[in-house]
């Protein structure tokens, strides 16, 4: 969402070469959340233009209608809102039966306690450290209790999916994220703000190491 979509090839190529691992790719419908970005043939475009794994988060309404397009556009993984899924159990089961990684997302105001049933059934938490729908925003720091709350569950189920953060995502609390449990750590506006994006990446990543 944070790059310059007028040079895409060029933006990717240099977020490679800084050493990231996945492109996460938010999906907005102007419905669930109150921005508009894209859709399918954006993944699938992105798809021809890199082999980095593509971390596809739905911020959608209804996202279960979806899923094979986006999956056949080439996510690897596919991340629905809990809030935006009453039947989060099918919805997760069928991402999975079309060969991606499902991952649940819970906004701030949503407890922990609302995936507390589904933890050991997904691929992927992420959690949401500022309000959906737009890039920018400053980093919402109970977040990180949410993080370590969370990494407590896993433990206690021996469960291991990757544990996302997303949103204010900086050199200021990358490290913060990952010593309460993280692994992954999305960043638009934190690697982007630098002009030199691979440059950007690897500050990024230096200071999570820096735990």
């Amino acid at each position: 969402m944070s790059a310059d979509f007028s040079i895409l090839k060029e933006e990717i190529h240099s977020l490679e070469e800084g050493g990231a691992d996945w492109l996460h790719i938010d999906v907005m419908d102007g419905h669930f959340v109150p921005n508009i970005t894209f859709g399918p043939k954006i993944v699938r475009t992105i798809n021809n233009l890199t082999d980095l794994t593509l971390d596809v988060h739905l911020m959608i309404e209804n996202p279960e209608n979806y899923l094979e397009d986006f999956r056949n556009a080439g996510a690897d993984i596919i991340t629905v809102h809990q809030e935006a899924c009453p039947q989060i159990h099918s919805t997760i089961k069928r991402i999975q039966e079309l060969g991606a990684k499902a991952g649940v997302s819970i906004n701030p105001g949503t407890p922990v306690e609302s995936i507390q049933e589904i933890l050991g059934d997904v691929d992927l938490i992420l959690i949401m450290s500022v309000n959906p729908g737009f890039g920018g925003q400053k980093f919402i720091s109970s977040s990180v209790k949410k993080v370590e709350t969370i990494s407590g569950l896993l433990n206690s189920i021996h469960a291991d999916p990757y544990l996302e953060i997303d949103g204010g995502i900086d050199e200021t609390n990358a490290g913060i994220v990952t010593k309460a449990g993280c692994n992954v750590l999305v960043a638009g506006t934190g690697v982007f703000k630098n002009p030199n994006r691979s440059e950007g990446v690897k500050n990024l990543r230096a200071a999570a190491l820096s735990k």
